[in-house]
């Protein structure tokens, strides 16, 4: 992955601050007067438009946050970066095949598949970052 199309490294805390923004808002959306309990299909409605803001609110953010660049941003980041891209992929496959044959509401199928790669890669790479940091770490004493 070529650091040309990634995100300057101040915009992963602008990602960070949009999710955040979002768990609130999601958490106090009934005393907002949204309620999720039923299913409206219309669309532009008021439970359409929250839900419309609140996704990409938290899409944006892991986005945002998912593909900004490191501080120093090398050849092993890269790495890191393309293998935690794979297993986000692997593994969101596989939520989709199980979410596919075990329920049929199409927002759930949708929202999960939405964020589960975005959120997968970030905790990956951040892991592996981590590791690799504490094993150069251990190797310098």
């Amino acid at each position: 992955m070529k650091p040309l199309f990634l995100f300057p490294y101040w915009c992963r805390y602008l990602g960070y601050a949009l999710v955040f923004v979002h768990i609130p808002i999601v958490l106090y959306s009934e005393s907002l007067g949204f309620d999720h309990s039923g299913h409206d299909d219309a669309l532009f409605t008021g439970q359409h438009l929250f839900f419309i803001s609140t996704t990409l609110l938290m899409a944006v953010g892991l986005f945002i946050a998912a593909f900004s660049k490191e501080k120093i941003e090398d050849e092993q980041i890269s790495l890191l970066r393309l293998d935690s891209l794979q297993w986000a992929v692997y593994v969101n496959y596989l939520f989709l095949i199980i979410s596919l044959i075990f329920t049929t509401d199409t927002r759930h199928i949708l929202f999960l598949n939405l964020l589960v790669p975005l959120v997968f890669f970030i905790v990956r790479f951040r892991w592996k970052i981590y590791q690799n940091n504490r094993l150069l770490k251990k190797d310098t004493f």
